[in-house]
């Protein structure tokens, strides 16, 4: 998953900081730095983004004003030198409050924050609609969830198995789809395959069996496997 987000701190030295922060941060995506709140609100007002790093003491908006008014959906990192202002930062439900100067691994532990925010969004609005469209020889094709068998991964390709027996192809990260589908029900056995798991009927040495296809359990990704199965077993 990638976040869109944005900088705004009227302090040239920290607002740079920051963005070099960001662009080494592989999942955050920057779209601008801005030197004022007011700066902001122009560009942002038609091209919004997921997720801000807010500085607070600001000439004529400050930070904790400027947040009353963002979208809701608009999710805040407070960046500032000053403490006082972390109770009024959870009025506003941000997301982080970060003291400066700020170290990259601070930085890097609200940006997680950010990161499993969304992931846990975007998994409720997959559960509840149960559904997704794939891209496929320049079409858009819907997928049911509960019509997948099990995923592969091939480079930059990823071929869905579904239960009639038909097979998409569609160019897509493995990485993003496993952090689009819902957690466990899809799981990654291996860094090629993503299983269905209410699906899996057989296991076989550390093999998960669908006809002739012999899914393969990776010691990376073995121990999720086997909590599932666990999970599911009566003793």
């Amino acid at each position: 998953m990638v976040i869109n987000c944005a900088i705004i701190d009227d302090e040239p030295l920290a607002a740079g900081l920051l963005k070099s922060y960001a662009i080494k941060t592989p999942f955050l995506n920057l779209v601008g730095t801005y030197g004022s709140a007011l700066e902001a609100m122009k560009e942002l007002r038609d091209n919004p983004v997921q997720l801000l790093f807010l500085d607070i003491q600001m000439p004529e908006l400050s930070g904790i004003e400027f947040a009353k008014i963002l979208p809701s959906n608009t999710k805040i990192i407070f960046t500032t030198a000053f403490q006082q202002y972390a109770i009024e930062s959870y009025k506003v439900s941000a997301l982080d409050y970060l003291m400066k100067p700020i170290s990259y691994d601070d930085f890097l532990k609200a940006a997680n924050k950010a990161l499993d925010w969304f992931s846990a969004l975007n998994q409720i609005s997959t559960i509840r609609d149960r559904f997704m469209f794939v891209k496929s020889d320049y079409k858009l094709i819907r997928v049911a969830l509960d019509d997948i068998l099990f995923i592969e991964g091939l480079k930059d390709y990823v071929r869905f198995y579904l239960e009639d027996g038909s097979k998409i192809m569609s160019l897509m990260n493995m990485k993003k789809l496993e952090d689009f589908l819902p957690h466990p029900e899809f799981l990654r056995t291996h860094r090629s395959w993503i299983v269905h798991m209410p699906k899996a009927s057989l296991v076989d040495r550390l093999r998960i069996v669908f006809g002739e296809h012999l899914i393969p359990i990776s010691d990376s990704y073995k121990e999720d496997v086997q909590n599932y199965f666990d999970q599911h077993t009566l003793q």
